[in-house]
């Protein structure tokens, strides 16, 4: 079972950091940061209509909710956005594989972060290791059911 979204706590999160439009691993990343024992996220999410299949997307999670500091950026009901995680990390092990990916490769951008080989083939790329597979899998299960044809209606 997933956390429930904290909608209030995303937006006033947002706020806070200034977060920006496409921008979802900056936001969560910035988010996680200025959050107290929050952990930083990547993996899928997943609503009703276009794309019509599982997003890559970042949050943060406390305990006991996900916090989404890109949720005012959605444009999408709250209550119907799915999350599935792939990766989690402590804000003191994001730093350091921050700190090292600039150092190793500082013309990339940091983030994702997809760890370490082999990778796992989702959608029409490679990157993630099993447990992006995983989530990917489970994402897309959720995709397919939330966006079906209403056949009743016909």
């Amino acid at each position: 079972m997933t956390k429930p979204l904290d909608e209030a706590l995303s937006v006033e999160i947002s706020q806070r950091i200034k977060s920006k439009a496409k921008k979802t691993f900056d936001n969560a990343y910035k988010a996680a940061l200025a959050t107290e024992k929050a952990k930083y996220v990547q993996g899928f999410l997943v609503f009703p209509g276009k794309p019509y299949q599982p997003i890559e997307h970042a949050w943060i999670e406390l305990d006991e909710s996900i916090v989404d500091p890109n949720l005012p950026h959605l444009q999408q009901n709250p209550q119907q956005l799915f999350y599935y995680p792939a990766e989690s990390f402590t804000v003191k092990r994001l730093k350091a594989i921050i700190e090292e990916s600039q150092e190793d490769y500082p013309e990339d951008d940091p983030l994702p972060i997809y760890g370490d080989p082999p990778y796992e083939y989702y959608g029409d790329v490679m990157l993630g290791g099993q447990n992006y597979l995983t989530a990917y899998q489970a994402a897309e299960v959720k995709s397919k059911e939330i966006n079906q044809p209403n056949l009743d209606n016909n």
